[in-house]
């Protein structure tokens, strides 16, 4: 495959795709030997933007970037599956908090804690300063180019 760099040569969005790729290989392996073998990637856009107090699923498309009707289709999977459920809104009694449960906490839980040992491994890797930057540069990238009609 040829690409604007070169014949061979991984673009930008090759290189996010693999990584994405080979992170969530990892998490949702670690995640099925810990006792969740039922969550997905997909479910990444609800459960890794929950904690023990839960948001609302306008705030959780807000977060994710997915639309408001993608989240309410993973919610209703996540509540099948016992990770979510739905309660009122303290604030406002016509609108819904998504909630984890206490599965979905120990969910929530061992992802953190998987990723922040792939994230130290990779800091093994390359040495606090770089590892330090490349995220600080990914970070960059990433905010830039979510904003590029802007």
């Amino acid at each position: 495959m040829t690409n604007a760099q070169g014949a061979g040569e991984a673009d930008l969005g090759m290189l996010a795709g693999r990584l994405m790729r080979a992170l969530q290989e990892e998490l949702f392996e670690r995640l099925a030997e810990q006792g969740h073998p039922d969550v997905r990637p997909r479910h990444g856009t609800v459960l890794a933007f929950l904690d023990a107090g839960g948001a609302r699923a306008t705030e959780l498309s807000a977060r994710s970037g997915q639309h408001k009707q993608i989240v309410g289709t993973i919610v209703d999977e996540l509540t099948g599956l016992g990770y979510v459920r739905r309660e009122p809104d303290p604030a406002d009694r016509r609108a819904k908090r998504i909630v984890p449960t206490e599965h979905g906490l120990d969910e929530i839980a061992k992802a953190r804690a998987i990723l922040a040992a792939i994230e130290d491994r990779h800091r093994q890797t390359l040495g606090n300063e770089h590892y330090t930057a490349f995220k600080d540069a990914f970070e960059r990238i990433t905010r830039a180019q979510t904003t590029w009609r802007a």
